[in-house]
């Protein structure tokens, strides 16, 4: 299945279609409010604004499944996220990346490109997947790895 056939709900309404961002490279996160790597909200949020008009797309994906660090509804999220970040790129509705409730679109970035070690699962909050303009998932990124340390390999994409 490609990349460019998920769906996923928007945070605050909606739905998010992937085939939308054909051509254009997505940085994909899995994120939360409450957690120690929160303030890299504030370097993807220099990443959209910087590398947006060049063909970036940054989705956030809000989920509670690390020492539920994300335990508000979408109000919250989204008003945190404003407030605190200045957050203006695209944020879908909270979902799970792990487990038997894994929206489809994180299991089909799980398997596309293995962490560590060879392992699947997404280990805590901010775990990022670069996909090019082609749909393929490129990079996989642990929560220590700061978007800003991700410039160079998008803008070689771009």
């Amino acid at each position: 299945m490609s990349i460019y056939q998920y769906r996923v709900p928007a945070l605050l309404g909606g739905e998010i279609n992937l085939a939308n961002y054909q051509g254009q490279v997505m940085l994909l996160v899995n994120t939360a409010s409450a957690c120690g790597f929160t303030y890299q909200y504030e370097g993807l949020e220099a990443l959209h604004r910087e590398l947006g008009d060049k063909g970036l797309a940054v989705i956030g994906f809000p989920c509670n499944q690390f020492g539920k660090q994300e335990p508000g509804g979408a109000e919250a999220i989204g008003s945190f996220c404003q407030k605190n970040y200045g957050v203006s790129f695209t944020m879908a509705a909270k979902i799970d990346v792990n487990g038997a409730n894994a929206h489809p679109l994180w299991q089909h970035l799980k398997q596309q490109k293995a962490g560590i070690l060879g392992t699947h699962g997404i280990k805590w909050n901010f775990t990022k997947f670069l996909v090019n303009r082609q749909g393929q998932v490129v990079g996989r990124f642990g929560p220590r790895t700061k978007p800003e340390a991700l410039r160079a390999q998008i803008e070689a994409l771009l």
